[in-house]
């Protein structure tokens, strides 16, 4: 006979139940909660940030300056290029999850943005916009808190808008800061091997 799990042992399958639930819950307290000086920021927030607008237009901005803030913008573009490919290409055909289910009747209909075609896990918006942020972060120290408080205002965007879960979001997370971790890793090494000159005075190979 298969063992039963102890009374009061939580099985992996029943684990990720209670996390779906939490999640729903989650979205659906955000759903309910009236924030009208909210609303048209964060819509407006969340348009902003489809195809990156918002990271790539601060990368300009930024390329425009020689040394180390063109060297950050280059990272960040790098790292924006990883975790949309990671988020688009494998998380979303894998996991393939439902986008939530906006009710026709819903208390603030002027708070939503159109519902993307795409799967809902992970966020696309947040992987890009964290993976940006972490990997201009190190290069440019003054730039992490706006990025990095941007990055989560993103986040949080495309739940209160109600295209994704709390938990889509997290994993977006997740995944571009380790998109950016390997971004700067791979940089790192080519730097100082002499494959790469992202910064003034590094060396270059002959």
């Amino acid at each position: 006979m298969l063992d039963r799990p102890a009374r009061g042992q939580r099985t992996p399958r029943g684990l990720m139940r209670d996390l779906t639930a939490l999640d729903q819950a989650l979205y659906e307290a955000v759903t309910v909660t009236s924030t009208p000086e909210l609303d048209s920021a964060l819509r407006r927030l969340s348009a902003a940030a489809d195809h990156s607008k918002i990271s790539f237009a601060a990368a300009g901005l930024l390329a425009l300056f020689p040394g180390r803030p063109r060297r950050a913008a280059v990272l960040g573009v790098a790292a924006i290029a990883v975790a949309s490919a990671s988020a688009n290409l494998l998380g979303k055909r894998l996991v393939r999850r439902a986008r939530p289910l906006r009710a026709a009747d819903s208390p603030f209909p002027g708070r939503h943005v159109p519902m993307p075609e795409s799967a809902s896990f992970p966020s696309g918006h947040t992987a890009s916009a964290v993976a940006f942020a972490a990997a201009v972060g190190p290069a440019l120290p003054a730039a992490t808190v706006p990025l990095g408080l941007l990055a989560c205002a993103v986040g949080y965007s495309r739940v209160h808008t109600g295209v994704h879960y709390p938990g889509d979001v997290l994993a977006g997370a997740v995944l571009g800061t380790g998109a950016a971790a390997m971004v700067l890793a791979t940089a790192g090494h080519w730097e100082k091997s002499g494959r790469l000159r992202l910064s003034p005075g590094a060396p270059t190979r002959r």
